[in-house]
C-alpha cells in the first residue's frame, strides 16, 4: 500500500458522514507505518474501544469503512480465525466487526459483519511480520504472495457487501 495522508484518510470514508470522519481518530506518525508491508490501513480508536477503522484503495480509489466490534464475551476460553487472513488468535484476538452500508442502506440501519483480527493487523500476520500473543498461523501450502491474494480477496467480498 502507498503511503497516506491525514487528509486523505478523512474523505476516504463511505459509511459515515463527513462531521464523523472529520472528527475520527487517526493514527499519528503515519510517516512511520509499514507502509510496504499493508494491504490495507487498519486501526482501532483508542478513545473508543468500540471502534475501528480501515481504508484500502479499491478500484484506483481510497474506501474507509467505520467499524463497530461487539461486546467481547468474558470467560471464554476459546480460539478463534481471522475470516480475512486466517489467523488464530485466543479469547479476545478475534472480534465481530459490523460496518455500516454505504448510502440509503446504512442509514436505513443496515450493516455486514465479519470476523476480524481485533487488532486489524492482518497484513503483518500474513507476512510473518507480526505473531499473535497465543495464537498462531495455520501452516499451508499457499505462498505468502497466494496468502496475501486471499486476503485481499476476502477484504474485497466484504468491501462488496457494503454496497450491495
Amino acid at each position: 500500500m502507498k503511503s497516506l495522508a491525514e487528509r486523505d484518510i478523512r474523505t476516504s470514508f463511505v459509511n459515515c458522514s463527513k462531521g464523523e470522519a472529520a472528527r475520527l481518530s487517526v493514527p499519528r506518525e503515519l510517516d512511520q507505518l509499514p507502509w510496504g508491508d499493508l494491504d490495507f490501513l487498519g486501526w482501532r480508536d483508542p478513545g473508543a474501544p468500540d471502534r475501528g477503522y480501515l481504508v484500502v484503495e479499491r478500484e484506483g480509489r481510497l474506501v474507509g469503512v467505520t467499524l463497530r466490534l461487539a461486546s467481547a464475551r468474558r470467560g471464554s476460553s476459546h480460539r478463534s480465525m481471522c475470516s480475512l487472513c486466517l489467523t488464530t488468535h485466543p479469547s479476545g484476538g478475534v472480534s465481530l466487526m459490523t460496518a455500516r452500508k454505504a448510502g440509503a442502506p446504512g442509514r436505513e440501519g443496515n450493516s455486514v459483519g465479519l470476523y476480524m483480527c481485533t487488532d486489524l493487523a492482518c497484513s503483518l500476520y500474513v507476512r510473518g511480520r507480526k505473531v499473535p500473543d497465543g495464537g498462531s498461523r495455520i501452516e499451508e501450502s499457499l505462498t505468502v504472495e497466494e496468502q496475501i491474494a486471499r486476503t485481499t480477496g476476502n477484504l474485497s467480498a466484504f468491501l462488496e457487501k457494503l454496497y450491495a
